[in-house]
């Protein structure tokens, strides 16, 4: 019998290398698992039913890999996507773990870091286009301050915007077909990280020389670290035709970045999530930014990476329910279907719309004594994600 939760390639799930290579090390204990190569980590993907594969330059190459390691490295990975179908959609650029960014990469105070974080960038966007990726994903993961008295906040925005005007411009005049997707973090590896949300991160794009190509890739965890809401994050990236790419995983609320499997700690928020992303008819990559747990060994990690796509495919089935199902909808429509009552129609402005506004007549007591029946909208939501209905 066909499992109805078995991913598929037209799922679009994919998994960075430093995702499924985690080994298990954290900040108070050693790797418990070996280190895979890039090429064992393509087949594993393959195996457990991803779609496609991203990562970083330094996951792929070691940073100070020499160039006939480099050509080796890069041959081996090409014939293990080859042999398994994977996809390269999206790359990106460790700009925070070595030394080097100990202050920022883009917005450091040391204009030869500046220079190198860019150098690197290019370098590492020129295989992800070579590789196939689309998508160019920006996470500033040092870019930020311990404190505002080691940098000026107006000059670091400068920075950031200068470097990504710069690879636009370097994107532009290679005439690669890629666009840019930035992430927003509030905090951790720095006590304080700029652009913290999604919201600042739109706000922040608008101001470059090529808005067009630059978008945002929000992840779970870093609004939840915040005790945001994420599904409206994506709303509104969505609404600003920003939502480039994503990044699913889970989180607990106020606590450091877990990096939880997908759908197993917030449920309600996951399921309101996947149901958003399938009722916008969202094209792009779902992509898993998360780590099994460090009590699991690489067969662990295969159950940890089908897991995620399993629970994703899960939530898609609830909220294909909760759409058809006919009390919930008929509470949905009740919510707004209320007597005219010689109201005036709302949109844009006129003179004549805004000359009956204020002669309307509102019975405010009957406005605010109506009861909307919230509760038992919810209660049935719980309940179809519970499937129990």
């Amino acid at each position: 019998m066909t499992d109805a939760y078995e991913p598929r390639p037209e799922h679009k799930f994919t998994f960075g290398l430093w995702t499924v290579g985690n080994p298990g090390r954290d900040p108070f204990g050693e790797p418990v698992r070996p280190a895979l190569s890039p090429v064992e980590l393509v087949h594993l993907l393959a195996e457990v039913g991803a779609y496609g594969v991203n990562f970083h330059d330094d996951d792929l190459i070691p940073i100070d890999a020499s160039p006939a390691d480099r050509e080796r490295i890069v041959r081996d990975f090409k014939k293990a996507l080859a042999e398994t179908g994977l996809k390269v959609p999206m790359a990106t650029t460790n700009l925070f773990g070595d030394p080097s960014f100990k202050d920022g990469a883009f917005t450091s105070n040391d204009a030869r870091v500046r220079a190198y974080a860019l150098q690197k960038t290019m370098r590492n966007i020129d295989l992800g286009v070579e590789l196939g990726a689309k998508v160019y994903v920006f996470w500033g993961g040092r870019e930020g301050v311990e404190t505002d008295a080691s940098k000026d906040p107006l000059a670091a925005i400068h920075r950031y915007r200068d470097a990504m005007n710069f690879l636009t411009g370097y994107v532009k005049d290679q005439k690669y077909d890629l666009v840019f997707a930035m992430e927003a973090k509030p905090n951790e590896p720095r006590h304080d990280i700029y652009m913290p949300t999604t919201g600042a991160l739109l706000a922040f794009i608008e101001t470059l020389d090529h808005p067009e190509m630059v978008g945002v890739n929000p992840e779970v965890a870093h609004e939840h670290m915040s005790g945001l809401n994420f599904m409206h994050a994506i709303a509104q990236a969505w609404d600003a035709k920003k939502l480039f790419h994503i990044d699913l995983n889970d989180q607990a609320f106020g606590r450091y970045d877990q990096d939880l499997r997908f759908g197993s700690h917030s449920l309600k928020s996951c399921f309101f999530l996947v149901k958003f992303l399938e009722d916008v008819s969202y094209a792009g990559s779902r992509h898993f930014d998360s780590h099994a747990y460090r009590t699991e060994d690489v067969a662990g990690v295969k159950d940890f990476a089908r897991g995620s796509m399993r629970s994703y495919l899960i939530y898609k089935e609830k909220g294909r329910r909760w759409n058809e199902d006919k009390e919930i909808q008929a509470l949905v429509k009740e919510a707004s279907a209320v007597p005219r009552d010689g109201l005036p129609e709302l949109g844009g402005y006129s003179r004549a719309t805004a000359n009956a506004l204020k002669g309307h007549t509102f019975d405010r007591k009957a406005l605010g004594a109506r009861g909307l029946k919230y509760e038992r909208l919810d209660q049935l939501t719980v309940e179809v994600i519970l499937g129990v209905r």
